[in-house]
């Protein structure tokens, strides 16, 4: 081969292997679907240290592993029974070992009740402030409802500390929740919280839709969610509904026709599931995981878009 034939070839060869670099990204393939995203993997009632602690850290081994997390939430009912400090001491050392910066809510049974033995018992005004204060500590808090923003979606994290009801939220936090979301009305916003909004579930169970287990005041939480069409997903557990009941994905989570509810099951009891949330630019997915199993669950995966303003 002459040196003028040697050039044109190498020239070739040069521009060969740089086109399929462009098309492959040098050796990974591009998949003109993906898209840059966050993945949130959402935890059910933890109920620490409760029962099956061994499955509970096999559940943590598994999330550590999976190199894309960004977030663990927990949504409420961080404590077994009534939040004692035994319960609370449990519950840091737990969650001590996700490799993920995590995100807890409080539910009923971290603050609603009296320390006692075999009842649950409800607990006094100053008992209350008291284990709301011990959970705020116990995860280095600045208050037991905040918001974060990740990517283009605002998270609320909201906390039980109603009075009466298990999932209620107190006035002064109602008042804070109307403040936040009014400074971010155009922005896509995602809710979590201990108790579901009412009706997006059916009627399974003899507690299902009651006033302790549905999201309180009803019609104020109403009101805020018709004020601000940027909420589009509310993330909740309490129910403990599990991926085998017919509503826990189905039309019915749809809230008001635009709010759709995420329900979790439970840690404490058979088989442990969680959700992950991937946030996309325009879209958020979700994705179930049987951990006895370890497998994802396809037919649950569902595609909720972000509100268009």
């Amino acid at each position: 081969m002459n040196a003028k034939k040697t050039m044109n070839f190498l020239k070739s060869l040069v521009l060969s292997v740089l086109v399929v670099c462009a098309l492959t990204a040098c050796g990974k393939p591009v998949d003109e679907s993906a898209a840059v995203y966050h993945h949130l993997v959402i935890l059910g009632d933890p109920h620490l240290p409760g029962r099956d602690i061994e499955k509970k850290e096999q559940v943590v081994e598994k999330i550590n592993s999976w190199e894309d997390v960004e977030m663990v939430v927990a949504v409420g009912d961080i404590c077994a029974n009534v939040g004692t400090d035994d319960e609370y001491q449990a519950a840091k050392t737990f969650f001590s070992k996700l490799q993920a910066p995590f995100f807890p809510i409080a539910g009923n049974h971290d603050y609603f009740y009296a320390d006692s033995q075999g009842q649950l018992l409800a607990g006094t005004q100053a008992s209350r402030e008291a284990k709301l204060r011990k959970f705020r500590e116990t995860f280095e808090l600045k208050s037991y409802y905040y918001s974060k923003y990740v990517g283009d979606y605002l998270l609320v994290f909201l906390s039980a500390d109603h009075s009466h009801f298990f999932s209620g939220m107190s006035d002064q936090q109602l008042t804070w929740l109307r403040t936040e979301l009014a400074s971010n009305k155009k922005t896509p916003t995602i809710i979590i919280f201990h108790g579901p909004l009412n009706g997006t579930l059916r009627d399974y169970g003899k507690w299902v839709n009651t006033p302790n287990f549905v999201a309180q005041p009803v019609a104020t939480i109403d009101e805020i969610l018709k004020a601000n069409k940027q909420v589009f997903l509310w993330v909740s557990g309490h129910t403990h509904t599990p991926p085998t009941e017919e509503s826990y994905a189905s039309p019915i989570n749809l809230y008001d026709g635009r709010v759709t509810n995420i329900h979790n099951k439970d840690m404490n009891r058979g088989t442990i599931w969680t959700n992950s949330l991937f946030l996309y630019p325009n879209k958020v997915v979700v994705k179930t995981y049987n951990h006895q199993e370890n497998v994802w669950l396809p037919e649950l995966e569902r595609t909720i878009e972000t509100p268009k303003h």
